[in-house]
């Protein structure tokens, strides 16, 4: 049987298939159950993941609307756009995309200091770079979002870079227009998320040229991508509980792990409340049900 999809990539979390149909250039992304921590891919899945994170792209790329150009075509596509039936085990978590020129960076913005622009900034009093004042400690605002890009790292990390390098890698007027969107974007998903009691703390974006025009692509301000603390907890002045990947990231390290494949079994513990921090942020950003 000559099947309309074809398997072309297959990332840590993310598959994509080309759709071989009249109309070119288009993929479908498909969002596993995989999770990864440390650029490694753990062996147990998190039930729905993919679903959750499906579900939060689609009501970002909704909330966001026409004002940026993004690959989204169709979530849940049908046989006719496809060329055969949705398989059952994608249904839930498959994007219908237009096909992109990725660029080569990963463009982060963050709002608050954590993370490794927390370790940079106690090592070295900057943030990729960027000098920052005396004085700041772990889980501070920033009084602007920053804008810290990274290289895209095929396998190993990513490597964080300056604006400057940024701009060697993909040309001033890209990185300029990569730089403006994050941070209009990232301004956009915290204030929604502030309405819900949610802090966006950082972030990540992935953006191509499609027909000359750069475009938002991949996901969206999900928890695999951000990091989002429970606002009030933070105004408190503890430790906000996190709706990320942070906690399990906590626990392996809690290990003694050396970040190196094969990763310790997940718990069925840690695994369920992964999943249950994911659906609790989807549904108080979105204010919808997360129907599974």
């Amino acid at each position: 049987m000559d099947l309309a999809l074809e398997l072309i990539h297959k990332g840590k979390v993310r598959d994509l298939y080309r759709v071989r149909t009249p109309r070119d250039k288009l993929l479908l992304m498909v969002a596993s159950d995989r999770v990864s921590a440390f650029d490694v891919v753990m062996k147990e899945e998190i039930r729905d993941k993919g679903k959750i994170l499906t579900a939060m792209s689609e009501f970002w790329f909704q909330y966001l609307g026409d004002g940026f150009p993004s690959h989204l075509v169709k979530v849940a596509p049908t046989s006719v756009e496809l060329g055969e039936e949705l398989p059952d085990s994608f249904k839930g978590r498959a994007m219908l995309v237009k096909e992109a020129e990725m660029l080569p960076i990963e463009c982060i913005v963050r709002g608050y200091l954590a993370g490794s622009a927390l370790k940079e900034y106690q090592g070295s009093q900057t943030v990729h770079g960027q000098k920052l004042p005396v004085g700041l400690t772990g889980g501070m605002k920033f009084p602007e979002p920053l804008f810290t890009p990274s290289t895209k790292a095929e396998s190993g990390h990513d490597v964080n870079i300056s604006f400057d390098e940024a701009a060697n890698i993909v040309g001033v007027e890209a990185a300029t227009k990569v730089r403006d969107m994050s941070l209009e974007i990232y301004k956009i998903g915290a204030s929604r998320a502030e309405q819900a009691g949610v802090v966006l703390a950082d972030t990540k974006f992935e953006f191509g040229y499609i027909d000359g025009e750069i475009a938002i692509c991949d996901e969206v301000l999900t928890p695999d991508s951000s990091r989002m603390w429970e606002g009030s907890e933070l105004l408190a002045g503890g430790e906000p509980t996190a709706y990320d990947k942070q906690p399990l990231r906590d626990w392996l390290e809690s290990t003694g792990w050396n970040k190196l494949p094969p990763p310790p079994s997940l718990p069925e513990v840690i695994r369920k409340s992964l999943r249950n921090r994911y659906i609790a942020v989807y549904e108080r950003i979105s204010g919808r049900e997360f129907l599974g």
